[in-house]
């Protein structure tokens, strides 16, 4: 069992991507904004980060480059889970710091995979 942390401001996206997570046997922590992700990134140490791209104040783009540039939280893999789905999205993000960007809707056995693949990458 991992300890992933969701930052995304949509309430149903967490509700979706927790019920997935947690079905796979992770416990899960949610943020709504990306100021109060990295506040939690740094309490709680989560194993994994799934970071929503478009959001109010800081974006998640911003808040992956925050979070893998700091030593403190670099080793923290960030998934970048967007609806963003052009390719320039998807290479700003991996330059962010990002791990791998998935596009939503994304299936539950896609999210899945990914988070443990990057789980087990990590561990």
């Amino acid at each position: 069992m991992a300890n992933i942390l969701i930052i995304d401001d949509s309430p149903t996206d967490v509700k979706i991507f927790s019920g997935a997570l947690e079905r796979a046997g992770h416990k899960v922590t949610s943020a709504g904004t990306a100021e109060a992700g990295i506040d939690a990134a740094h309490k709680s140490k989560p194993d994994l980060v799934l970071m929503d791209v478009i959001m109010p104040g800081m974006n998640g783009f911003q808040a992956t480059r925050t979070l893998t540039k700091d030593p403190d939280t670099k080793a923290i893999p960030v998934l970048i889970v967007t609806t963003k789905s052009m390719q320039t999205d998807r290479m700003w993000g991996m330059r962010q710091g990002a791990k791998d960007v998935l596009v939503k809707p994304v299936s539950e056995k896609d999210l899945v995979e990914r988070v443990n693949k990057f789980l087990v990458a990590n561990g």
